[in-house]
């Protein structure tokens, strides 16, 4: 054996140093970036998205509707074109930061993953630990949705048939929403968005991975297509909802009532399935199903243009 094969070279203990410093470098730029393009792929959703959303939630907690055509036509008629993006400005300002820590926690639900398994940081992660990350991501999500949901449906419902309108915005509604029964009626249907989140994020993130794969065939996930990305997030979003509709339900339900009308999501539940049966728990799902393909088409496709924007500069 050489002493050169000995004794390390001082240009190799150079570049193994900045190997080593970039290293954790690296893996903290992750999650940031997963923070940004989340936040930037969730307002392409609501733009992309609004007006069936809308449609969604008025179906949900309205009886004066026969369906989504009558409840397009009625919301044009009464409120004009306008009236489809009412309440926007909530998930508007409130999705980025939602969809940012959605996406971030995806990012730290796959790390958690790799840390307490021990897996190798660059081997390809199974569908178990992509199906456990999406469950993950929707934990903090939950703390910025739910008061935001509570806020957005209020707004959506508002002159609905006739109604009064109540709030003027989304600051006045969480001003009122305060006065009238504190932080505790702000975040009223948090447990709801838990139940609906959980297992739509693992249905979504689980659904788009194994779409790319599919898609992808032998060339590999990373070199998808634009169009290939946008059918991807558009089948996840359609998985997504295809678990969360019901949960969906009781949550507009819950976060729509006067103070004081349910003692809880149960109870939602309870009095739903009493007065009008188990087909009610599905209703919106035509107009949910409707908006999933183009809004997450359209999130998904900002996710990943954007990670890619930043990976080229960052």
């Amino acid at each position: 054996m050489s002493a050169e094969q000995v004794i390390p070279s001082p240009a190799s203990l150079v570049e193994k140093s900045v190997q080593i410093k970039e290293e954790p470098k690296a893996s903290a730029n992750s999650g940031v970036k997963s923070f940004l393009s989340g936040g930037f792929g969730g307002i392409c959703l609501v733009a992309a998205g609004h007006p069936l959303d809308l449609i969604k939630v008025r179906l949900q907690t309205s009886n004066n509707y026969t369906g989504i055509v009558d409840c397009f036509k009625k919301t044009i008629a009464r409120d004009g074109f306008r009236g489809l993006y009412r309440g926007l400005s909530t998930p508007l300002i409130g999705v980025t930061p939602i969809f940012a820590t959605c996406f971030w926690g995806y990012d730290m639900g796959k790390k958690l993953q790799i840390w307490a398994l021990g897996l190798d940081p660059n081997a390809k992660l199974s569908m178990g630990n992509i199906l456990f990350a999406g469950g993950f991501s929707a934990i903090p999500a939950t703390l910025l949705m739910a008061p935001t949901e509570r806020i957005k449906c209020l707004l959506q419902i508002q002159g609905d048939a006739g109604g009064v309108q109540k709030y003027k915005g989304p600051i006045d509604a969480a001003i009122g929403i305060f006065k009238e029964g504190g932080m505790r009626s702000l975040f009223r249907g948090t447990g709801a968005t838990l139940l609906r989140d959980v297992p739509g994020s693992v249905a979504y993130f689980g659904a788009y991975e194994f779409a790319k794969a599919a898609l992808s065939g032998n060339s590999g996930p990373d070199t998808l297509s634009p169009m290939a990305v946008l059918v991807a997030g558009g089948l996840a979003g359609m998985a997504n909802w295809a678990v969360a509709i019901p949960p969906d339900v009781l949550k507009s339900r819950l976060q729509t009532a006067p103070e004081g009308t349910y003692k809880g999501v149960a109870d939602v539940f309870t009095h739903l399935i009493r007065t009008e049966g188990p087909g009610a728990l599905f209703r919106g799902l035509g107009p949910a199903m409707l908006r999933a393909f183009p809004a997450n088409a359209a999130c998904f496709l900002g996710v990943e243009a954007s990670l890619k924007f930043m990976n080229q500069i960052w």
